[in-house]
């Protein structure tokens, strides 16, 4: 088996029917949900929505030590037409810009949104790495920092 994987991807979120509105009007669709957790497959992987204190009761420690992460999770795309919809699309759909869409120094294109509760969306076209239609990346053998 793999070591060097993720399989569920989980968001602290403070109101669940908020964050599950969010995605929805971003255009992702629910795979799984209830009252408690909302689930979203994706390419190989799975997002979860859950509420933050049951999250951190699942975890076994006061909400306080959950505190905010620096992390930026990304979703890459094969042109910049593709990012700038991606990036107006979320911020119709309730997101907060943080970075609007721009050449990057490292030669790609990026901007970043963040969710209603803060979660980091980078929105990215990165020249470098080969991107399947479903999203998966692959970062080939002879990539400049490979």
């Amino acid at each position: 088996m793999a070591r060097q994987r993720v399989s569920v991807v989980t968001l602290g979120v403070g109101e669940l029917e908020r964050a599950r509105r969010f995605y929805g009007a971003w255009g992702w669709v629910e795979r799984e949900g209830s009252d408690e957790v909302v689930f979203f497959q994706l390419n190989g992987l799975v997002l979860a929505l859950f509420p933050t204190a049951a999250l951190a009761d699942d975890q076994g420690r006061p909400v306080s030590e959950l505190g905010t992460g620096a992390v930026a999770l990304a979703q890459n795309f094969h042109t910049d037409a593709e990012v700038d919809e991606r990036f107006h699309a979320a911020l119709s759909a309730g997101a907060r810009m943080l970075k609007r869409p721009a050449k990057a120094l490292w030669g790609g294109y990026s901007g970043y949104v963040a969710d209603p509760d803060g979660h980091v969306w980078e929105l990215a076209v990165n020249p470098f790495w080969d991107l399947e239609d479903d999203g998966s990346v692959t970062i080939p053998d002879d990539s400049p920092a490979a």
